[in-house]
């Protein structure tokens, strides 16, 4: 059954006031929390789960909605610009001849940016997977090395000359040049 509108307003202010006093750093357990109207701390630690479920709710639609008109918008645009990206047009000489039929290559690479970021809009991309290896391609040694092995290992991982790297640090912990 659901609450009348008293009870939901009631809710509401409670809830605000619960949201003010946390983010003061009140703990559940603090009275000014139970005054409020829990019956203990677990309680209202659920209230608060509740109160931020149901605005990632309501923050989940209004990212749905801007999606889709951002889509919307998209459309149009890659409308607008499919025809000249597919369709060779006639290329004209100085005296206004036609010489040949070429794609448009500027509204080529205007789909190309559309269909881009149309699906970084959706995450249609998948993620980029990257993997660090260790010489040989092996594993990465892991354990507690020295200062001069961990400066060896980044050195053949080709990530810096620790000979020019003024942050480097050599083993007698001399790091008077920073």
């Amino acid at each position: 059954m659901a609450a009348s509108k008293l009870k939901q307003d009631e809710t509401t202010v409670r809830r605000t006031r619960l949201l003010e006093l946390r983010r003061q750093g009140v703990r559940y357990d603090d009275e000014r929390i139970l005054t409020l109207g829990y019956s203990s701390p677990a309680a209202a630690r659920r209230d608060l789960n509740r109160a931020l479920a149901a605005h990632r709710d309501e923050e989940a639609t209004e990212v749905s909605v801007y999606r889709q008109q951002e889509n919307e918008r998209l459309d149009a645009l890659l409308e607008a610009a499919w025809p000249r990206a597919t369709q060779p047009s006639p290329v004209f000489d100085k005296d206004g001849n036609v010489v040949d039929h070429a794609l448009d290559m500027r509204a080529v690479d205007t789909v190309l940016r559309l269909m881009d970021r149309r699906a970084k809009l959706n995450g249609l991309d998948a993620p980029v997977r990257t993997e660090l290896s260790g010489p040989d391609g092996g594993a990465v040694p892991l354990g507690t090395g020295s200062l001069a092995e961990l400066n060896t290992l980044i050195a053949i991982a080709g990530q810096t000359d620790t000979a020019d790297d003024p942050t480097t640090v050599d083993d007698a912990g001399d790091d008077s040049d920073r």
